[in-house]
């Protein structure tokens, strides 16, 4: 398998040799790849959601991944663009775009977060996995994918995982404690 250094060398060799009217096919080739994968992922942190019968879902945890690796990687060809055009003038602070997404999904987030009768909130954990797959998206549009796919089994760990265990806390808690006549 080959390391990440001979990737990176590969990838800017195919970018190079593009020209004329394939220039930047490559690279949009590969924003189109890293958007798929976040929504793979993103899909799979989803589909637990669904099965959860919560409101956001396998579709809405995919588009959200999807579309923050989408915006990472148009920030990544914005950048390319004018600092060729602009070299003097450009210059990037990839932060601002990670902050601004993120943002955007707090707002997303707390569309689903509910007071019941006035006493119990509800959506946190859903409104916290929608966070955790833009997460995920923002991964892979910066390739990082052992961070992507360990995080969505991290996130699968936490949203399966600790359901199983606080069921299983309440069911003891409640069969060891006395009964109230």
């Amino acid at each position: 398998m080959p390391d990440a250094d001979s990737a990176l060398a590969l990838k800017d060799f195919l970018r190079v040799q593009a020209v004329g009217p394939l220039a930047g096919t490559w690279s949009q080739w590969m924003v189109i790849g890293e958007i798929a994968a976040a929504m793979a992922l993103g899909g799979v942190i989803g589909f637990e959601r669904e099965v959860a019968d919560r409101p956001a879902g396998l579709r809405t945890h995919m588009l959200i991944a999807g579309a923050c690796a989408l915006i990472v990687g148009l920030g990544g060809a914005m950048l390319g663009s004018f600092s060729a055009q602009y070299p003097d003038f450009v210059s990037a602070d990839p932060f601002r775009l990670v902050g601004g997404v993120i943002a955007a999904l707090g707002f997303i987030g707390a569309g689903t977060i509910f007071r019941r009768d006035g006493k119990q909130v509800e959506g946190l954990t859903t409104a916290a996995a929608m966070l955790f797959s833009g997460g995920v998206g923002v991964c892979a549009a910066l390739q990082q994918w052992w961070i992507a796919v360990g995080a969505t089994v991290l996130a699968l760990l936490a949203l399966r995982g600790a359901l199983l265990l606080e069921r299983q806390f309440l069911k003891s808690a409640k069969a060891s404690s006395p009964s109230r006549a």
